[in-house]
């Protein structure tokens, strides 16, 4: 016990000394710049812009929005690899850009080793969902159905490489089951064309459901993730409906360019994890269908080489060309 004291007290005194550092340097001294990969108004925006709105309280210094979408996350992500690293410009990371594209196409920069990861702000699991007509009612009755019904169970597909579809060719791969896709330019066609019938099933960010869900046009399945969330807290997981260890989230997280100073990366988590830490912030996240997370630079690291290397598979075995 002695020597874990001694060590925890090393640890409070280095993150101390580096925070202390980084005040004294003056930063930030600036308004810092977040660049999105994605266009304005989806997912990122509803977990990000609060968590922005509130950092900039604490700093004292705006938190300014760049929407740069294009490319897959690519063209946010170069931005921001290649950017000075004084911790002013910073990457809202992305599953798709840190974990996806790389697998897809050539990337002008390393996710892996071009970025230091901050935090995650929160997980946000995909759900899938039916349109209310449909015989299939859960989880447990799609293998039945589409084995007894070769070729006739349609799933929308919202983009080549997008969270929605890898939850779906995972699901694929894990069952061995034949689903036909159905490609559409998003998630707001997709959800259109099951509306419509013209597709059975979705993938998607829970918050492209809700509204269709409180309205009864469609039924959620299950989250495809190891908790229920709780903006839907009776909706059961996959994990939870016969297939163990369905995971498969969107995340949001915070990352610096590579080399930025540790002083900088610690104070921009210690910033970021008080505000994921707020009861209003804890309840937005919440009720857009989201997991607040907060973990440390390291932990989001990990995760980001561990989710890199399962969609890098999925990605192989289902044969997905961009």
């Amino acid at each position: 016990m002695g020597k874990r004291f001694r060590l925890a007290a090393l640890s409070l005194l280095i993150i101390s000394a580096t925070h202390a550092w980084a005040q004294q340097a003056g930063y930030p001294n600036k308004p810092i710049r977040w660049v999105i990969p994605f266009a304005p108004g989806g997912g990122t925006d509803m977990v990000a812009r609060p968590v922005a709105a509130k950092l900039t309280e604490r700093i004292g210094q705006h938190v300014l929005y760049d929407n740069r979408g294009g490319g897959g996350g690519a063209i946010a992500g170069e931005i921001v690899a290649k950017a000075t690293p004084d911790g002013y410009t910073l990457l809202v990371a992305a599953v798709a850009v840190m974990t996806v594209t790389g697998s897809l196409q050539k990337l002008p920069f390393d996710p892996l080793k071009d970025f230091a990861p901050i935090t995650k702000f929160a997980n946000v699991p995909n759900m899938l969902a039916a349109r209310m007509s449909h015989p299939i009612v859960k989880v447990q009755d799609i293998v039945g159905y589409a084995k007894a019904n070769p070729g006739k169970l349609r799933w929308a597909l919202s983009g080549t490489g997008s969270a929605g579809a890898l939850s779906m060719e995972l699901f694929r791969l894990n069952t061995g089951i034949d689903i036909v896709p159905i490609p559409y330019k998003g998630a707001g066609p997709a959800m259109i064309a099951v509306l419509g019938g013209e597709a059975d099933l979705l993938f998607a960010n829970p918050a492209v459901f809700m509204p269709h869900l409180t309205a009864g046009r469609l039924r959620a399945l299950g989250t495809a993730s190891l908790q229920r969330i709780g903006a839907l807290p009776d909706m059961p997981t996959f994990h939870e409906s016969g297939f163990p260890g369905f995971e498969s989230l969107s995340w949001y997280g915070l990352a610096a360019p590579a080399r930025t100073p540790a002083a900088i990366v610690a104070l921009l988590h210690k910033e970021t994890v008080a505000v994921l830490n707020l009861p209003d912030i804890v309840s937005r996240i919440t009720q857009d269908g989201g997991i607040p997370v907060g973990n440390t630079p390291q932990a989001f690291a990990q995760e980001i080489r561990s989710e890199t290397a399962k969609w890098a598979k999925v990605i192989k075995d289902a044969n997905i060309k961009n």
